[in-house]
Parts: structure tokens; sequence; C-alpha cells
């Protein structure tokens, strides 16, 4: 059992892959850890979404042909990936499947529409069971969608238990193909929302114009200047100026809207140009955010694949200053683990039957235990 298997260990594996569209996340963290933080990573893993499934991923964030079909066959290719990541992350810590007490395995959102009172996330657990050898904790945000909530962001309260700090005011910012933040208040209470489009406008310019699915490190932004008539007409989205809980998807923020407000000003500009100020926007809108409801955090640690990038993170600390800007990193915990171990954390907290949402971030009716549950047995 692995109860016993354990020896009084905690140990639960953590499964993400986010609206970035690169691949998939695997972490195993033990919360009950012999230093006494609230959690610790034992191993890690990342699979590469092959070409052929980050195409067929893109193509179904829209209506078209034969949709079920194509669902299932992606979601069970999806299940092998999940199950092989697991399976790495474990050897990494040299542990095994035993040694677990479940996985908690987000799926690939290809819907989010809390405002119709649905989220779908696509996945097939009872597969990851079966080849993965672990109990699955799947479908998080459904039942606060259900109640009444945005189902997103999840990740507050695992924040919250890892990064709160006596006496400081800090914001946690998240930027993978969506960003959002979490507050972290001196007075123990948490907010938190998506803030809009992370990665995920530069990375569809990057992949239009070179042909790449990213801009690593921001070299192509950094050699482009931002257009402010260009950022400005970005800005009038309606989204950015919402007030929270507000979540948003890929699926709002897409090549059809930046193709559409390019057009609008009737004239060109340059695409190095673009990219720049898509970072920009990403920053401000990040930058607006933090101003409007944390404005007095002084301390912004970032998290994700948008931690990585040079041009990003200069504009977060121009935007932001004189707080401090940096990474979880500098707190011991790797930006591409902070999501994965957020959800082997909610499927901790989902086995232990208490709520993984928090309703003052969510807009949920109440606390709410998350998830469904496939047991391995």
């Amino acid at each position: 059992m692995a109860v016993e298997a354990a020896a009084g260990r905690e140990l639960y594996a953590g499964v993400m892959s986010g609206t970035s569209l690169d691949g998939v996340d695997a972490v195993v963290a033990d919360f009950a850890p012999a230093s006494g933080a609230a959690c610790e990573s034992l191993g890690a893993a990342h699979v590469p979404y092959p070409t052929m499934l980050r195409d067929e991923l893109v193509a179904l964030q829209t209506p078209g042909t034969n949709e079920l079909t194509r669902i299932g066959a992606a979601a069970n290719l999806l299940a092998e990936l999940y199950a092989d990541a697991i399976g790495n992350a474990l050897a990494a810590a040299k542990l095994t499947a035993a040694d677990l007490f479940a996985a908690g395995v987000h799926g690939q959102t290809l819907r989010h529409r809390p405002d119709r009172g649905f989220t779908f996330q696509l996945n097939n657990p009872a597969r990851v069971v079966e080849r993965a050898g672990v109990t699955v904790v799947a479908d998080f945000r459904s039942r606060d969608v259900a109640a009444g909530g945005q189902g997103a962001p999840l990740v507050p309260g695992f924040h919250a238990a890892m990064f709160a700090k006596p006496g400081v005011h800090r914001v946690i910012v998240n930027v993978g193909g969506i960003a959002n933040i979490t507050d972290l208040r001196v007075d123990g209470s948490v907010g938190g929302f998506d803030t809009g489009p992370g990665n995920v406008l530069s990375d569809l310019w990057c992949a239009k114009c070179r042909g790449t699915p990213f801009d690593a490190q921001g070299a192509w932004a950094a050699t482009g200047k931002i257009d402010t008539a260009l950022l400005d007409t970005l800005l009038e989205d309606p989204f950015f100026a919402a007030p929270p809980p507000k979540s948003t998807h890929r699926d709002r923020f897409t090549l059809a809207w930046l193709d559409e407000r390019l057009g609008s000003g009737g004239r060109q500009v340059e695409a190095e140009n673009v990219e720049a100020t898509l970072v920009a926007l990403t920053a401000r809108t990040i930058a607006d955010a933090i101003r409007a409801t944390a404005s007095d955090a002084t301390e912004i640690l970032v998290a994700g694949g948008g931690a990585n990038n040079a041009t990003l993170m200069a504009g977060l600390a121009r935007e932001l200053a004189p707080r401090s800007v940096g990474t979880t990193a500098d707190e011991g915990v790797a930006v591409e683990q902070v999501e994965a171990l957020a959800f082997a954390w909610l499927a901790r907290e989902t086995l232990a039957g208490r709520p993984g949402n928090i309703p003052a971030v969510t807009g949920a009716k109440g606390p709410r235990v998350l998830g469904a549950i496939y047991p391995r047995g």
C-alpha cells in the first residue's frame, strides 16, 4: 500500500500541460518533508508534445469537423504522455508508483467558458491509471464552475501554502499561455485572478512569422520597439478592465483577435515591433492588475515559462518599480515546476476531503472539494 511504502511521507505527483501547449510537466513531491517545508520536490520531468499533437490541440481550440473522434484520439495520446511523465518523474526521484498516494492530472484545456457554465479539460484519467499504476485525481475545475465560480485560477491555495511570508505583502505571478496573479496579503487573506494573455499571443506571432513555437528568452522581441498605438488598441479589450473574479483562455486571445486589431489602424507594423508590443501587453496587464488590487505589495515572484523571458522580466521590473521582481527560483522552487506542484497539492486536498478552491478568488458560492478520483485498485 502507498501509505506503508511512503513510511510517513506524503508523496504525490502533479502533472500539468498548460496553455502554452509545449508539453507535459510532472513533479513528484513530499508534503511532509523532514525539513519542515510546505513541500519538497523530489523529481521532475518534461515530456514535449509531438508536433502532430500540438498542431491538433491548436486546431481543436476552434470548432471543426469530426471533432468527437479527434478529441478521443488526442485524449488517449495525452494520457500516454501523462503516464510517461509520471514515470519519468518517479524515476528521477528514485521512487515507484506504489510510493505515491495519487497524481493530480489537470488535463489540457480546450474550452473554458464559465460564463456558460462549463469548462473542458481534455484527458483520459482511466487510461493514465492503467498506464501509470497510480490513483489519479482529475477534472479539478468543474466543481467550482458548477458552484458558480470561474474554475480558475486554482493555484492560489498552493501559492499561499508555499510562498506566504509573515509580514510581507507578496504577489505570485504565473505566466504560462495565460497569466494570473495570486495576492498574498499581510493579513493572511488571498486574492487572485487571470490578467490576460501571458505567452500565448507572442508564441502565436513568433510561430507565424518565424516558424518557431516561441521566442526563446524574448530575444526577437528585444530587437523590436513597442508600438504605443498598437498597445493602446490591444488594451481596449474589455477583459482587461473587467473586475475580478475573472478567468480566460487561449480561445479568446487568438491570432484572429490580434489580426483584427492589427488591421484596425490601417497601417503596417514591423513584425519584430508587434512581438515587442505583445510582450509589453503582458507586462502592462499584469502590472495594471497588481496596481489595481495589490498596490501595497512589495515583493513579486514570477513563475511559469514567462519567467525565462528576459524581455518580459525586464518589462515587469520597469512597470512594477520600486517593488522587487524575482522568480520562485529565488525561494527554491523551479519556475517550470510550480503549476505541477500545485496540482499535486490539489490532489492531496481532494483525497483529504478538503476544499481546493478559494471562493474569494474564483467567485464560487463557497469552498468545494475539487476533482474526480480514479482509484488504481
